[in-house]
């Protein structure tokens, strides 16, 4: 077999990259949606030419290989363990689940049964973060012995029409957008030994800025405001501030500082952008770019184009499961991210540091003829 047959449950937003960027990708053939509201369903089948269903007659479906999970956070556990039950691969929005005893159950189940899991985010395949990546690996910085990261912003409550559940446990800046910088971070310089974390949270209630519901206000119940360590296997110390209570900031995405140098990498939420680079001189300048086919903008935003291949690691996934080979995006990579995002919650709430008791492999680099052998 030389694709694999999808199917997707979960028809909101997210859908709809899946759906559109998926034929980008030899090893990809989307078949059927389903969703809770099979309203949503049919919808989307006919914007996109699949077949809809509800989510029982999808996971029976003996048409489909591998099921995407695109539910909310708080259902991530529930649908993916649905979907092993039902002996089929699972590859699951960001975060893959919301609690390191449910990534393990995830696990056990999978090997039970030998089906693989992956799990979102795979920005990190993006031209920009491999050619940092290459670098890296290249020893062009010295080894990597520290490093900041921010994402900061004033949150969603201002443009989103129902945008409570950021603001409840599960969400939150660290697990809706930390998946992407800690992901980021350990393929770059490897897993994290421990983390010590400060949270808070500004005000108690958030208002909605945003049509239908403009003016209503929504309870905050997770922190909105994180400020955490992290130090890595490697001994690299990294700071990490994540917010949703910053009106406006000029710190970098991502700067890592090594024995011989500077990089600087940009945000983790997009597969492209600038690298740059300064040696023992101290002087920036932007790396030479390569033509790496998960950095080529695709896509026109109002900021302008950018590049967008958000199934490039559900396509690297399903060729692994044909060549026979291990995923990037894999389930002890996103337990392991799991189990740092969770720890630096806990680190908040216990004001002591917190070990990880996961480990995990850096994923294998992408290449740019890697990238072009997913690529139909």
């Amino acid at each position: 077999m030389n694709k694999l047959r999808v199917g997707i449950i979960g028809c909101g937003n997210i859908s709809t990259s899946y759906l559109r960027l998926a034929p980008l990708f030899k090893a990809l053939e989307i078949r059927a949606v389903a969703d809770l509201n099979i309203g949503a369903a049919k919808a989307r089948a006919d914007e996109y030419g699949v077949i809809a269903m509800d989510v029982a007659e999808l996971l029976a479906s003996k048409e489909i290989d591998v099921v995407v999970n695109l539910t909310i956070p708080d259902a991530h556990f529930t649908v993916t363990k649905s979907i092993l039950d039902a002996g089929k691969h699972a590859y699951s929005e960001k975060p893959l689940v919301l609690s390191l005893e449910e990534g393990k159950a995830l696990r056990t189940l999978a090997d039970e049964k030998g089906l693989r899991v992956g799990s979102a985010p795979d920005t990190f395949l993006g031209g920009a973060h491999q050619l940092a990546r290459a670098r890296i690996d290249e020893g062009l910085i010295g080894e990597v012995v520290a490093g900041t990261c921010h994402v900061m912003s004033h949150g969603m409550e201002h443009w989103h029409p129902n945008p409570d559940f950021f603001f409840m446990p599960g969400a939150g800046p660290v697990l809706d957008i930390g998946p992407y910088y800690i992901t980021n971070l350990i393929q770059l310089i490897g897993p994290v030994k421990r983390v010590g974390a400060l949270t808070s949270s500004a005000t108690p209630t958030r208002t909605i800025l945003s049509n239908p519901r403009k003016g209503e206000e929504i309870p905050v119940g997770t922190p909105t405001n994180i400020h955490a360590l992290l130090e890595f296997e490697n001994g690299a110390t990294i700071t990490l501030s994540a917010s949703w209570d910053v009106w406006a900031h000029r710190h970098a995405n991502m700067e890592l500082y090594g024995l011989e140098g500077s990089l600087f990498v940009p945000d983790p939420n997009f597969f492209g952008g600038v690298v740059e680079h300064a040696g023992r001189d101290g002087k920036i300048a932007p790396l030479e770019a390569w033509e790496h086919p998960f950095g080529v903008a695709n896509e026109e935003h109002p900021g302008g184009a950018r590049a967008n291949y958000r199934t490039a690691g559900l396509a690297d996934m399903a060729q692994a499961i044909v060549d026979g080979r291990a995923h990037r995006c894999s389930l002890d990579l996103a337990i392991h991210a799991v189990d740092v995002m969770t720890s630096i919650l806990k680190s908040g709430e216990t004001g002591g540091f917190v070990e990880m008791t996961t480990t995990c492999a850096r994923p294998e680099a992408l290449s740019p003829d890697d990238a072009r052998k997913l690529m139909g």
